[in-house]
C-alpha cells in the first residue's frame, strides 16, 4: 500500500434525528446524523401494513375514480376538436395550391368550407386556384374527419341547342343511296 493516500478512519458516533438512538461504527467523519434508523424504520417495526391502511381503501378508489373521470374528460374534448368546424383548413391536407386559394377566397376553417359547399358546387369551383380535383378530394377528407357534407344540387344546365340541318345535306344523303 502506498502511504498517505488512504483517509483517515475515526470511531464515529451516529445519531438519529427521528428516535435518538445512538451508535458507534467506523466512518471517515467524526460524527454522522441519519434521518431514520432500523429503530424507527416502518419496515423494521412492522408499522409499514397500518401506514398503508391509514390512506384506506375508500380514499384509493376515490382517487382512482377522480383519475379515469379526468382522462375520458380529457378525451371527449380531444374528440370534439376533432369534429370542431372551426379547425383550419390546412386541416384537410388539400394540395398546396388548393388550400392557398381557399386561404386567398378568405376560407380559412373547414366550417366555412361547408358553408360555401352549402351553396353548391359551382360556387366552390368560382373560387380562382380550386378546380375539380381539389373538390373532390376536399368532399372526401371532411366525410373522413367526420362531417356531413351537404349536397346541393347544382342548377340544371342550359340544354344544347339542336344542331340546324341545311337544306343541301338532305339531298345530298339521297343521291347516296
Amino acid at each position: 500500500m502506498k502511504a498517505e493516500i488512504h483517509p483517515t478512519v475515526y470511531q464515529a458516533q451516529v445519531t438519529c434525528a427521528s428516535c435518538g438512538k445512538t451508535w458507534v461504527t467506523t466512518s471517515t467523519k467524526k460524527e454522522l446524523r441519519i434521518d431514520v434508523c432500523s429503530n424507527c424504520h416502518p419496515f423494521f417495526t412492522g408499522e409499514s401494513a397500518r401506514i398503508m391502511d391509514i390512506e384506506g381503501q375508500v380514499d384509493r378508489f376515490y382517487k382512482k375514480l377522480s383519475a379515469r373521470q379526468t382522462y375520458v374528460e380529457q378525451q371527449k374534448a380531444k374528440e370534439e376538436s376533432a369534429t370542431s368546424p372551426e379547425r383550419s383548413v390546412d386541416d384537410l391536407e388539400l394540395s398546396p395550391r388548393a388550400t392557398d386559394a381557399l386561404k386567398k377566397a378568405g376560407i380559412l376553417s373547414i366550417g366555412q368550407v361547408l358553408e360555401k359547399l352549402g351553396e353548391g358546387s359551382a360556387a366552390v369551383l368560382e373560387i380562382a386556384g380550386f378546380g375539380q380535383s381539389a373538390l373532390t378530394s376536399a368532399k372526401k377528407k371532411i366525410r373522413a374527419l367526420g362531417f356531413e357534407v351537404p349536397e346541393v344540387p347544382d342548377a340544371p344546365k342550359a340544354p344544347k341547342a339542336p344542331k340546324v340541318v341545311e337544306a343541301s345535306e338532305p339531298a345530298q344523303a339521297e343521291a347516296g343511296e
